[in-house]
């Protein structure tokens, strides 16, 4: 735990109870061990949406789409929302989710690696969520914030990796460290990283 899990517990006792599609994700992802942001970190990143009136939206790294349906909820009718995932099954699995929730007509699925997907999808964003595996990220932060207009958001999940950060061992770790390093070197984005569940770090682009 990051925070102190009697913290931890309090800021979940304050949230909202979940729809009947999130709930059942939340207990298939507890189940089956599937990592999605669980809903106090989904709740932050609605709330940035609709701070900033994001309209287009991409996610590197979508799982069983949980994190994609609080986005595409927050964006609103008319938004576009791409999903990615290597994973056909989840990807299967999430688009059955999208249906039951009502906004699988914002949101475009793309199967197989996620910066290829974006990379093949034309035009600036305005909000870019990263959870992709975590030796993937130093690629995603040389590739993300140029597809960001000026002002969108970049959000990466798990940066403070269950405390591994203080004593990197594997591929993984060390992506994460990496990543947290230059994130904050970069002069085009303003940065600040929240302690929430496994660390947030959330990044403007200025310019």
């Amino acid at each position: 735990m990051i925070l102190n899990p009697g913290i931890e517990a309090y800021i979940h006792s304050l949230l909202p109870p979940r729809d009947e599609v999130l709930a059942e994700m939340e207990a298939y992802a507890a189940e089956h061990k599937v990592p999605i942001i669980g809903p106090a970190v989904a709740t932050m990143l609605a709330a940035l949406v609709r701070l900033t009136g994001a309209r287009r939206i991409f996610e590197l790294g979508s799982a069983i789409g949980y994190s994609t349906i609080w986005l595409a909820r927050a964006a609103g009718e008319g938004a576009e929302v791409h999903y990615s995932d290597g994973s056909p099954e989840n990807a299967a699995r999430a688009f059955a989710y999208f249906r039951r929730a009502g906004v699988d007509g914002r949101i475009t699925i793309h199967t197989g690696d996620a910066l290829t997907a974006l990379a093949a999808t034309k035009g600036e964003f305005d909000f870019i969520f990263n959870d992709v595996d975590k030796h993937g990220y130093p690629a995603v932060l040389e590739a993300a914030p140029a597809r960001l207009r000026v002002g969108g958001l970049f959000l990466t999940d798990n940066t403070l990796w269950h405390g591994k950060v203080l004593d990197p061992q594997n591929d993984d770790d060390r992506g994460v460290v990496d990543f947290n390093r230059n994130i904050f070197l970069r002069k085009d984005l303003d940065t600040w990283m929240s302690p929430l569940r496994d660390g947030v770090a959330v990044a403007r682009k200025r310019y």
